[in-house]
């Protein structure tokens, strides 16, 4: 074990950092992404401070391994994009760089300081970015050139403890940023943590500040849950807390009035949630939906989908029937997830997928897969075109009208020049 010191306003020298060296922090380097050790170098060799950061530190330490690798550095994003062709500046108030390999993205930020607080966007150095960080066990920095972890505030220890600690005091961070409750949550539950009693108790009494985040955050949290492989675990402990009235109220509300809804509800997320199965586009949402669903339209699930099946192969009038059926099943479903906002398509297809399960297959109008404004666009050019080949027929034609004219008025003055030749000859 070893120690950073830095200079005291006295000029003593005070320690601030733990190091851990490779034996004592056991990650395993073959689980470290080798673009993100290929640009941690690049930017090392050009002389800036840098490291792996964040969740993927924390999972390295328990044995994991990450699917993101996020990078802090002490060069601006001008000379990071300077360093990377492959890299673009993203963000308007704090600037991060996206170094891409690939599919891949590397996101890499520059340190941030305190001088407007935890939410400071203003770059500063590494001692003040670890203080702006929410939980200890997330606030480590791993250096996977030289094998080192840097620890500013006993992340490493609570990792071992396995206790999520907040960095941030606790009269600050969730109003700060209320989506830090609902990450609390998920690193408990996904690293098998505890929440201190003070910070439960927090959570609780705050559960409301998620009532002012935007549609898009919680959808964005929602997905991140649905795609965990302990969403079920994730789900009850956040209905636990107080907090899913906030993120999924309709079905917290159920949860109450019905609890073998309850049950089925998390039984359902939890079934869609191997992490060695691929799943189709809209499945996972489905799971969300799929037992609201079945209560609202009746279906039973137990007998089967025969009949369905068998209504679909009828007239035209059936088919309108069940097309208007799924427009039915949509907005249901549309409100049922509120203030979840998903993308229209990935709603379509996770409704298609359950009213496939029942034997009912939907047929895509025309209308709908084609944009109004492409219709749009095509019928004025189809008119335009019209228009200009009516234009070009009318004008040829009178061109027409016009050379045929002017050949009699040629022909007339010939006759008539011959005439007066053919007198004039005479009288001589």
């Amino acid at each position: 074990m070893r120690f950073r010191y830095s200079a005291a306003e006295n000029g003593k020298l005070v320690k601030k950092a733990v190091v851990y060296t490779q034996d004592e922090h056991g990650i395993n380097f073959s689980d470290v992404d080798s673009q993100a050790v290929y640009t941690t170098e690049r930017l090392q060799h050009s002389g800036y401070e840098t490291y792996i950061v964040g969740g993927a530190v924390r999972d390295l330490i328990l044995g994991k391994k990450p699917k993101d690798f996020d990078i802090a550095t002490s060069a601006s994003p001008a000379r990071i994009k300077k360093i990377f062709r492959n890299a673009r500046v993203i963000g308007r108030r704090f600037r991060l760089v996206h170094v891409y390999f690939g599919p891949k993205i590397i996101e890499v930020s520059t340190f941030r300081s305190l001088k407007d607080g935890a939410t400071s966007n203003t770059f500063g150095t590494i001692e003040e970015d670890v203080l702006r960080r929410d939980f200890s066990v997330n606030a480590l920095f791993y250096d996977p050139v030289k094998q080192l972890v840097v620890d500013y505030v006993g992340g490493m220890k609570d990792i071992r403890n396995q206790l999520i600690r907040p960095i941030i005091a606790l009269n600050d961070i969730f109003t700060d940023d209320p989506v830090r409750m609902i990450r609390a949550v998920k690193y408990a539950v996904t690293s098998n943590f505890k929440l201190p009693f003070s910070l439960r108790r927090k959570i609780k009494k705050e559960s409301s500040l998620l009532e002012t985040i935007s549609p898009s955050r919680l959808t964005e949290e929602i997905f991140k849950i649905i795609n965990s492989p302990y969403a079920s675990e994730i789900v009850t402990e956040l209905d636990a807390l107080g907090l899913y009235c906030y993120i999924q109220p309709n079905a917290a509300e159920l949860f109450k009035t019905r609890p073998l809804f309850r049950d089925r509800y998390l039984k359902s997320i939890s079934a869609l949630n191997k992490e060695d199965e691929a799943k189709q586009p809209g499945e996972k949402l489905a799971s969300l939906i799929k037992d609201y669903l079945a209560d609202e339209s009746g279906w039973n699930a137990e007998s089967g989908g025969a009949d369905q099946a068998a209504a679909t192969k009828t007239s035209g009038e059936e088919i309108n029937a069940q097309s208007d059926r799924y427009k039915d099943a949509f907005m249901l479903v549309r409100k049922f997830v509120l203030p979840m906002n998903p993308p229209r398509i990935e709603l379509d297809n996770a409704l298609r997928l359950l009213f496939a399960e029942q034997g009912i297959t939907v047929k895509k109008s025309r209308s709908r897969d084609r944009p109004p404004r492409l219709n749009q666009g095509r019928e004025a050019l189809k008119t335009e075109e019209s228009k200009e080949s009516t234009e070009t027929k009318t004008t040829t034609a009178s061109a027409g009208k016009d050379s045929e004219t002017k050949k009699g008025h040629h022909k007339k003055r010939r006759r008539q020049r011959k005439k007066t030749a053919e007198k004039t000859h005479q009288g001589e």
